[in-house]
C-alpha cells in the first residue's frame, strides 16, 4: 500500500514538473525588436554597458549581476563587480568564465563582431538601446519581466513616468534656445538628434544646432559650431571638476558666439544625461535649468 501511494505521488510530481518549468519560462522583445526566451529568470547576469548595469539594479535584480564593463559605477555596489572589458573591447574569455545565463549588450557601444561571437557561444543576449525618454519606462518593464522582477520594475517605471510627465508640463511653451552639446573636446564631438541626450534638450525647449548631422556621435569642427552660433553651450563633464572648468574656459575665447557673449557655457554631468536610466531625470532638470538661465540672459521667457 505504501509503495502504491509513493508511486502515485511520483507520477503526479512527474506530470506537474513540465507545468512548473513552462510557468517559469520568460520571453520578451528587446530594444532592437529581437525575442529573448529563457527557460527561467536568469540567475547570473553580465552587463556590457554602465546604463544596463544601472537598469538591472533599478528593477531589483542587482544581486544577480556577476560581471560588468568599466565605468559601471552606479549604484555603489556596481563598482565591486568583476570587470569584463571596456567600450573598446569585451573580454570574451572573462564573460564565458562567469557562466552567465544572460548577457545584456549595448549595440552602439559594444564591438558588433564581439557581440556576434557571444551569440555564437550560445549565450542568451538582450540588446539594450534607448533613444527617447518615453522608452525608458517600457524598457524597465520588459527587463523586469525577463529578470523575474515584474512588480518592482513596474513600480519604478510608474514613478519614472509620473516624474517625466510633471517635467514635461513644467517645460511647455517655453521659448526655444539654440543649443550645442559638446560630448568630447578633442576631437570635438557632439550628439545628433537621434541620441537620447538630444531628446532631453528638446524636452527643455532646446534646439540642437548640429542635430541634423548623420552619425549618432559626429566629429565636428570649431568653425561649424561658430557658424551655428548657439545660445547655450553644454559641455559633458562633472560640473565641479577641473575638467569642466577647463572645457568651459576653452570656449571663452570665442566672444562673438551668443552663448559666450551672454555667459551661457555650462557643464553637465554625462552620467546623468547620456545614460538611459531613471537618473536621467536628474540630468534633465540640470539641462532645463541651464536653458532657463539662458532665456533670462537672452531676455526671453
Amino acid at each position: 500500500m505504501r509503495r502504491a501511494v509513493w508511486g502515485a505521488a511520483w507520477l503526479v510530481a512527474v506530470a506537474l514538473a513540465p507545468m512548473r518549468t513552462a510557468a517559469q519560462q520568460v520571453e520578451v522583445v528587446d530594444d532592437l525588436g529581437q525575442r529573448v526566451r529563457l527557460a527561467a529568470p536568469p540567475r547570473r547576469i553580465v552587463s556590457l554597458a554602465p546604463h544596463a548595469t544601472e537598469l538591472v539594479f533599478a528593477v531589483g535584480a542587482g544581486a544577480r549581476l556577476v560581471g560588468a564593463m568599466d565605468h559601471s559605477d552606479y549604484p555603489p555596489a556596481a563598482r565591486r563587480l568583476p570587470r569584463v572589458g571596456d567600450s573598446r573591447s569585451i573580454d570574451l574569455e572573462a564573460v564565458a568564465a562567469l557562466e552567465p545565463d544572460l548577457v545584456i549588450v549595448w549595440p552602439t557601444g559594444n564591438p558588433p563582431s564581439q557581440v556576434e561571437r557571444l551569440a555564437k557561444m550560445g549565450l542568451p543576449i538582450y540588446r539594450s538601446e534607448l533613444r527617447r525618454l518615453s522608452e525608458i519606462a517600457d524598457a524597465m518593464r520588459r527587463l523586469g519581466m525577463l529578470l523575474g522582477e515584474a512588480e518592482a520594475a513596474g513600480m519604478q517605471a510608474q514613478a519614472f513616468e509620473r516624474e517625466l510627465t510633471a517635467l514635461r508640463r513644467q517645460q511647455e511653451a517655453k521659448a526655444p534656445v539654440r543649443t550645442f552639446y559638446q560630448v568630447w573636446p578633442q576631437p570635438l564631438m557632439t550628439l545628433n538628434d537621434q541620441h537620447l541626450a538630444s531628446d532631453v534638450i528638446r524636452l527643455c525647449g532646446g534646439v540642437n544646432v548640429l542635430g541634423a548631422l548623420t552619425p549618432l556621435v559626429p566629429t565636428v569642427s570649431t568653425e561649424a559650431v561658430l557658424a551655428a552660433d548657439p545660445e547655450l553651450i553644454l559641455v559633458s563633464a562633472p560640473p565641479a571638476s577641473a575638467q569642466a572648468a577647463q572645457q568651459v574656459q576653452a570656449w571663452r575665447r570665442f566672444g562673438r558666439v551668443a552663448a559666450v557673449a551672454h555667459g551661457q557655457v555650462r557643464a553637465v554631468d554625462p552620467d546623468l544625461l547620456n545614460r538611459p536610466t531613471p537618473r536621467i531625470l536628474l540630468g534633465a532638470r540640470e539641462v532645463c535649468q541651464a536653458l532657463d538661465d539662458a532665456r533670462r540672459a537672452l531676455g526671453r521667457r
